[in-house]
């Protein structure tokens, strides 16, 4: 990106992490760190640490959906990232909103509940993202449990992905954080079945935000214009690089460093 070029706008609804590891401050940080613009939206406000939620706040619905109005009504958003929406009134008039923005790729990192243990979903909440949201999204990245929360009938990794396709995601992005194997074995579905399968080194420990960075990353990349096949790809890159270097900065899940590349003297995109 030259001097004069503006940066790609990243519309990232979610919810408030004091902890800085996961929800809008994981979104700003790994947005700016692939050279895009984010501008948050803010759903919840949770109370929690780097061990788990205590509890959380929605927002009203008109709130959160007035705050995404009005950025899309003075500037060119490339496209939106979807956290954590919590309640079913919320994912309903998001699906109004979406639905008046079809042109706009839309990123899904389904938040069903925290990695260090708490809900952050409420009752009807998995249904209407099923339902509502999966068929209005470019990409959705859950990772094992929340694919099978999403796809009920599958028995398999292989059956979830198909039938997060056939819920009318364009793609789905299953990842493998929660396995015991050595490897990380993320899995791409697209074109009505298995598009890629990428292995990464598992690295010890937990972190906090590694989901919302992954999907913020992706949609860095694809309001960039890159294909969301080649945004997976460096999307996981960046994230595996970012878990690399994550400091346990409390006495739970280590937080992850987004900002790597401007210690490393490598950039960040």
């Amino acid at each position: 990106m030259n001097g004069n070029q503006l940066p790609p706008i990243v519309l990232c609804i979610a919810g408030i992490d004091p902890t800085g590891g996961a929800g809008l401050a994981a979104d700003i940080a790994t947005v700016l760190s692939l050279g895009g613009h984010p501008a948050p939206v803010v759903t919840a406000v949770t109370v929690q640490d780097t061990r788990r939620v205590h509890d959380y706040h929605a927002l009203p619905a008109t709130l959160i959906v007035e705050q995404a109005r009005a950025i899309l009504d003075d500037m060119p958003v490339g496209a939106i990232k979807l956290g954590m929406l919590g309640e079913v009134d919320i994912i309903e008039a998001v699906h109004t909103l979406l639905r008046d923005h079809p042109r706009i790729p839309v990123v899904l990192d389904p938040v069903l509940q925290a990695g260090g243990g708490g809900e952050l979903a409420g009752h009807g909440a998995l249904d209407a993202l099923r339902e509502l949201l999966l068929p209005l999204c470019t990409l959705v990245t859950p990772n094992v449990p929340e694919a099978y929360r999403l796809a009920p009938g599958a028995d398999s990794i292989d059956a979830g992905g198909m039938a997060l396709l056939e819920a009318g995601v364009e793609y789905a992005l299953i990842t493998g954080t929660h396995a015991r194997s050595e490897a990380v074995i993320n899995r791409l579905y697209g074109n009505h079945g298995l598009i890629e399968r990428y292995e990464w080194p598992r690295l010890p420990g937990e972190y906090h935000g590694s989901g919302c960075t992954l999907a913020s990353a992706c949609a860095a990349l694809i309001a960039q214009g890159e294909s969301p096949a080649a945004a997976v790809r460096r999307a996981q890159s960046y994230t595996w690089r970012s878990l690399q270097g994550a400091h346990a900065l409390g006495s739970g899940q280590a937080i992850p460093d987004r900002l790597f590349w401007a210690r490393d003297g490598g950039g960040g995109h």
